[in-house]
């Protein structure tokens, strides 16, 4: 209850203020999906401090369908005084025709010399990749989304190599996480529309006694300052706000849909075409919903745990929940 202000969030594309470090080789920090549903898995206890390790319990899952996404551009970034500051970016010449208005941007751009970029003067290599909502049969929209993701590991040098090399290409989300990585997961939760203080910010029910109104806070503050604050609780807009959920488990990634589709297809969404995600436990948003996923910002430890051990899947029809 503690988010504030809770107002409509800019647009349904999560977005990430802070990036964490990685080793190892170049590769993305970050892939984006389509929230099919629910289901529930029976695995064995990976956990050797739980009284149940080793044997099979029960666990809610998310799956997020995750078709291939396309690296647009590439953005070289300078770290100043206040931050980072672009330095210059190479778009693609080879853009989905779906991306509109961005096709004449990438022209333009796409003819940029890479010799002028001196890795010793950049600080951040980032690229721009975006959807392909028109693989997914359960999403009705054709525009894809766009989004900035950072490229990790290894030095600036090899950064701007992998970039570069990814431009215009497809990526995967193996290119982004393995089986029993911990992953952040942000999005736009459900929209609840305009509620009132009780529902809203779970305030007491006044007695009939002391007043005639029962649902509304009992006090808009003191005399003095002569405004209301805006920490006191009011009705207003519920829902539609970016959340972002850390340190969640991805227990599997796979290719072949008909693995998790149920019969009948998840509810309100249909039949997973491409590959797909499962994530332990609940995810923000509603079904069609846009997620993000992101390497780790407080990973605890382990941050990859042993693969998972699956006993069963359930794939029973969903359309009667």
């Amino acid at each position: 209850m503690a988010y504030s202000p809770r107002k409509r969030a800019r647009k349904e594309v999560p977005h990430f203020a802070s990036w964490p470090e990685v080793s190892g080789s170049p590769r993305i920090q970050s892939f984006a999906g389509y929230k099919a549903g629910m289901t529930h898995v029976l695995l064995v206890d990976f956990n050797p401090n739980s009284p149940s390790s080793g044997q099979e319990i029960q666990v809610p899952v998310t799956v997020v369908e995750t078709p291939p996404m396309k690296v647009g551009a590439v953005r070289l970034y300078e770290d100043g005084p206040s931050g980072l500051q672009a330095r210059g970016e190479v778009w693609s010449s080879d853009l989905d025709r779906e991306l509109g208005r961005r096709r004449p941007v990438a022209k333009r751009k796409a003819t940029a010399d890479w010799d002028r970029f001196d890795p010793e003067s950049l600080d951040e290599i980032r690229v721009l990749t975006y959807t392909q909502p028109r693989l997914v049969s359960g999403v009705p929209k054709k525009a894809p989304d766009i989004m900035e993701t950072r490229v990790g590991g290894g030095t600036v040098a090899e950064r701007l190599a992998y970039a570069r090399e990814q431009l215009g290409k497809e990526v995967t989300v193996h290119d982004f996480a393995e089986d029993g990585r911990l992953v952040d997961v942000a999005a736009v939760t459900k929209a609840k529309g305009f509620q009132g203080a009780v529902q809203r910010w779970g305030i007491k029910i006044l007695s009939h006694k002391d007043s005639k109104i029962r649902r509304r806070v009992g006090t808009l503050g003191t005399f003095k300052p002569g405004y209301t604050r805006p920490t006191v609780p009011q009705a207003g807009q519920m829902g539609y706000h970016q959340r972002t959920e850390y340190n969640k488990l991805v227990l599997k990634i796979g290719d072949d849909p008909t693995e998790i589709n149920p019969a009948g297809g998840f509810l309100r969404y249909g039949e997973l075409r491409n590959a797909f995600l499962i994530v332990k436990g609940s995810v923000p948003g509603p079904t069609k919903r846009l997620v993000r996923l992101r390497d780790p910002m407080r990973a605890r430890k382990p941050k990859v745990v042993e693969e998972p051990e699956f006993a069963y899947v359930s794939l029973t029809s969903k359309q009667g929940a």
